[in-house]
């Protein structure tokens, strides 16, 4: 039965959709256009072949995104107003009764089996065709199948108890349940961030501490002057699965980790990556990960209040296709509603990362080179096939980093 809030719901999907694919079909055209000249800021490090690659390499992402915002607009319908999540709760309430939280958990997992296979066949796509064609791709189908079931393994074994005590609290915690599960969601995120570097990143990846050398003592030399601890310095394997190159930091307090990819090691020399990893640790200098995280926070406490005004609505359900309301069944339209209603709000957060993003740049010029920065960014630009020459408008939708040739110029104002 159809409501005000179906056609509310339909509008926001058809909008998103539908604006999703223009910022897709706008990049795709805007790098295709500047294919056949280098920007100027890059003509004499990025050869022409290399520019040409880059726009093709976009072009084909952008492409397959089109194909993916199709798949999940269907899958959203499917789920709702087509009735799936109806019929998957009848079923499971057959099995263990309408409404318990066994079943509730069942028919959540059977959502979230259903959303994953739907993507299996465009993410085999993205790896086998796109990645291998243009050359990143160094997955083999036996270690994409390892790393699928891992990663099934994993978030059954760490999503399957949050879930089950999220539901509890439905049912038993009265109406300030969405407090508790906030705070509970609060604890487990601050929990996982201590756990993950060393129990579940090793399941996927090898990690070696870096070796004696120049690079590692320019390192010790860069934590030192910047006052930075951590609980090592490792080398990932990310070459087993790919040729793109990256550094990032994980974990909190104590059991911080810096993870140097081995192709960014292999590509860059020592004073680059100094340089790239200046920027890191900006991020963390700059409180910008405590500040994401209190967002973060500050976000899902919102979202879960929200989520405690609708849950006992009947016309939440009715418009969305569900005729048997249950806790579980709202927890699933919900998250399904939700990034359609707020997919405008994208330009905010991506000037938000960007601005972000120029502050680290800022802080690696004080503490390591800006000279090195920028051939490190240019190399990496090279290697990863990144765009030069992005849509301003699918940029300031998406991009969370600046546009290449406006970061470089800042760059080269700070050299």
């Amino acid at each position: 039965m159809t409501n005000a809030f179906t056609w509310v719901f339909l509008a926001a999907l058809a909008a998103a959709s539908a604006t999703r694919i223009w910022l897709a079909a706008r990049q795709v055209r805007h790098v295709r256009a500047h294919r056949e000249e280098v920007p100027a800021t890059f003509a004499g490090a990025i050869p022409l072949a290399a520019h040409q690659k880059a726009a093709d390499y976009t072009a084909a992402k952008g492409a397959l995104g089109m194909v993916e915002v199709a798949i999940g607009a269907g899958i959203a319908l499917w789920l709702t107003l087509g009735g799936l999540i109806q019929q998957l709760s009848d079923f499971w309430g057959g099995w263990f009764g309408t409404g318990s939280i066994a079943h509730g958990t069942a028919l959540l997992l059977s959502i979230f089996i259903l959303q994953a296979a739907a993507g299996l066949p465009v993410t085999l796509y993205r790896t086998f065709v796109v990645e291998e064609r243009f050359g990143f791709n160094r997955m083999t189908l036996r270690l994409f199948v390892a790393d699928l079931a891992k990663h099934a393994l994993v978030g059954l074994a760490l999503g399957v108890p949050l879930l089950l005590v999220v539901l509890w609290l439905m049912e038993r915690a009265g109406d300030r349940w969405w407090l508790y599960a906030w705070i509970v969601w609060v604890a487990y995120s601050l929990a996982m961030m201590m756990v993950y570097p060393a129990l579940i990143l090793p399941l996927f990846n090898k990690f070696t501490p870096l070796a004696e050398g120049e690079l590692r003592a320019r390192v010790a030399a860069l934590l030192e002057r910047t006052g930075f601890r951590s609980s090592g310095l490792f080398v990932m394997d990310g070459s087993r699965r790919s040729s793109h190159g990256n550094a990032f930091f994980t974990g909190f307090g104590a059991a911080k980790r810096i993870v140097l990819f081995d192709t960014l090691v292999e590509r860059l020399q020592p004073p680059e990556v100094e340089a790239v990893l200046a920027h890191e640790l900006g991020h963390y200098k700059l409180h910008h990960i405590a500040k994401a995280m209190a967002l973060t926070f500050g976000l899902s406490f919102a979202v879960l209040f929200a989520l405690g005004e609708l849950i006992g609505r009947g016309w939440f359900y009715a418009g969305l296709g569900v005729a048997t309301p249950t806790s579980a069944a709202g927890l699933a339209l919900f998250f399904i509603v939700l990034p359609e209603l707020f997919f405008f709000l994208h330009p905010l957060t991506s000037l938000y990362s960007r601005k972000r993003e120029y502050e680290a740049d800022a802080y690696a010029t004080r503490h390591a080179s800006a000279s090195d920065l920028v051939r490190a960014l240019v190399k990496l630009y090279h290697d990863n096939a990144a765009t030069l020459t992005p849509d301003p408008v699918h940029s300031a939708f998406y991009d969370s980093h600046p546009p290449a040739a406006m970061r470089i110029a800042r760059l080269k104002a700070a050299a």
